[in-house]
């Protein structure tokens, strides 16, 4: 074992205030010590690495260690952020700069959240904690609201149960999104600086921070039911919803009451936050499995519609009935919920005759059927990089997505991600439909109808090494494949160059002469490399027998690669 592997670990027990962490890593020195091969690489694993400060904040496993998320990595985080918002306060304000803090369900999700509060107080800054658990959104929407100068929201998500993270927003001409570069790299310089200086128990702390008036829960109460006060058709709408064991239901109720949704059946053993997630193995409504209770739920109450959240409300999945389908429900992808939303936000700015300027966004690995709708209403249209951090900050926004179950549909409130927001807007529709005798699934059809049939897929490949994602990347630059499957390749861009006004990015975007789309990418969270497909059809099952063409030619492509 390296002995700096070991020094690191000693000084980081020294000063480490969690008594659990303390008895973690002791024992694991103890037995390095003592030679135990299992140790000596737990060791490595733990300290051979720091988790990084990127654009996505801090997310990992809880456990002691540089590479771990924990009290140690978190104060170091907190005072790293409290140095760069003093770096770029005005220094004649009459007031110091304000940062809010809010929390979500997860395992020590209020105890980094109460320290992060303490250090940030401790360095002059004047700090706000969220009264209780509460959804991303909600902190989205204080950080604008309160007129603060950053926010954290102490959260992981929908990643697996043992992990947590560290989400950072700005406000100023930021307007509440989530950092960017530069801001990621000058923030995570500080928050290096203070982790070369050592001992966290020397960092000031103070008691003196403040906790956020129930008023600001019911500001964004109010400004989240007005996104879609309930028509006539929801008188009497049956439908079902899950939290994903998560923070959403308690704010989603009271905002159903403001506007005048009816209750739905729930998913009891999902309802209350719970950071263990007992009946899922992965709190993700994308993941297989992790919606069967709802299903469930749904049969027996002969429902119209689920709707769930993730774990901290910032993602909205939805299903509806199918015959055709296992279990009689279908999820919807990401895409045909987006586009239903961006189709109605469409819709409002154009009946407004506010369409001058006013544009819809989505990631560029999102479907290209958002562009044909803002075409259809004379609103401009944005492809952005992955991430609400790009997607918000799209010029004249009125709606933005990304397929990943992500949608911000109230720019003006909230600029990120809100699976609130979403659900209601989406409640709208249904209800509206549901008053003249149509569904969901009618609308889909609708859809179809007017803009055309679009179909997508993702394949994705998961590796152990994370050089394989380098070589896989480098093997396509090094010689772009001509055609994929039976179809040829029209064109290619390449994102590490920049185009269309999108940042440089680690990014391939391939153009098939039948209109078709294959970008591929490496995932900004797991270790994959991700292939986003893209048809369009004469019909639907015109475009799904293309989508499913360019699949398998992705495949053979990928065993060649691999």
């Amino acid at each position: 074992m390296s002995d700096a592997v070991l020094e690191k670990a000693r000084a980081w027990l020294a000063q480490d205030p969690d008594g659990e962490t303390r008895t973690e890593l002791r024992e694991i020195i103890e037995r390095a010590e003592s030679g135990d091969a299992d140790a000596v690489a737990d060791l490595e694993d733990r300290f051979g690495a720091r988790l990084q400060f990127g654009t996505a904040g801090l997310r990992g496993a809880l456990g002691a260690g540089s590479n771990r998320m924990n009290r140690v990595l978190v104060a170091q985080a907190a005072a790293g952020l409290a140095a760069y918002v003093l770096e770029k306060a005005d220094p004649d304000a009459a007031e110091p700069p304000l940062v809010v803090i809010g929390y979500d369900g997860r395992r020590n999700s209020d105890v980094f959240a109460r320290d992060s509060a303490e250090l940030f107080t401790g360095a002059g800054l004047r700090a706000v904690i969220l009264p209780r658990k509460l959804p991303t959104p909600v902190l989205a929407f204080a950080v604008r609201e309160l007129g603060a100068a950053a926010g954290v929201m102490v959260t992981a998500s929908h990643n697996p149960p043992d992990d947590n993270g560290y989400k950072v927003y700005l406000g100023g001409q930021d307007e509440g999104a989530q950092i960017v570069p530069p801001a990621d790299a000058e923030i995570s310089a500080h928050i290096e600086r203070v982790a070369a200086e050592g001992d966290i128990t020397s960092l000031p702390r103070s008691v003196a921070f403040e906790l956020a008036p129930e008023s600001l829960v019911e500001a964004y109460i109010a400004a989240t039911a007005a996104v879609a006060p309930a028509p006539a058709g929801a008188e009497g709408l049956t439908w079902v919803y899950t939290a994903m064991h998560g923070v959403g239901w308690e704010t989603f109720s009271r905002i159903l009451d403001v506007a005048g949704y009816p209750q739905p059946t729930t998913v009891t053993a999902q309802l209350e936050p719970d950071g263990t997630f007992p009946t899922v193995a992965f709190p993700n409504p994308e993941e297989p499995g992790a919606m069967d209770l709802a299903f469930e739920t749904a049969r027996e109450a002969g429902a119209e519609l689920i709707i769930a959240n993730d774990p901290d409300a910032d993602r909205l999945a939805v299903a509806v009935p199918d015959e055709s389908a296992d279990g009689g429900w279908r999820r919807l992808t990401g895409n045909q919920v987006g586009l239903l939303l961006g189709w109605r936000a469409a819709r409002l700015a154009a009946d407004s005759g506010d369409v001058e300027g006013a544009s819809l966004a989505c990631s560029l690995v999102s479907s290209p059927g958002l562009e044909v709708v803002a075409r259809h209403y004379g609103l401009d249209f944005h492809a952005t990089l992955t991430g609400f951090k790009w997607i918000s900050r799209a010029p004249g926004l009125v709606f933005g997505y990304e397929e990943a179950l992500g949608y911000l549909v109230n720019p003006e409130t909230v600029r990120d991600k809100d699976g609130i927001s979403a659900a209601v807007a989406l409640l709208g529709m249904a209800a509206e439909a549901r008053g003249r005798g149509a569904t969901v699934s009618d609308l889909l059809d609708e859809f179809d109808a007017t803009f055309g049939f679009f179909a997508s897929d993702q394949v994705s490949v998961r590796v152990d090494d994370l050089s394989v994602i380098g070589r896989i990347m480098g093997a396509l630059r090094a010689e772009h494949p001509s055609s994929i499957g039976d179809v040829e390749v029209e064109r290619v861009d390449d994102l590490l160059e920049g185009s269309d006004g999108v940042p440089p990015a680690d990014v391939l975007r391939y153009t098939l002469v039948d209109g078709s789309r294959l970008i591929v990418r490496p995932s900004g969270t797991e270790p994959k490399v991700k292939l986003y497909l893209d048809a369009r059809g004469e019909s639907a099952e015109d475009a799904g027998a293309r989508v499913a063409a360019l699949a398998a030619g992705v495949r053979s492509l990928l065993d060649e690669l691999t």
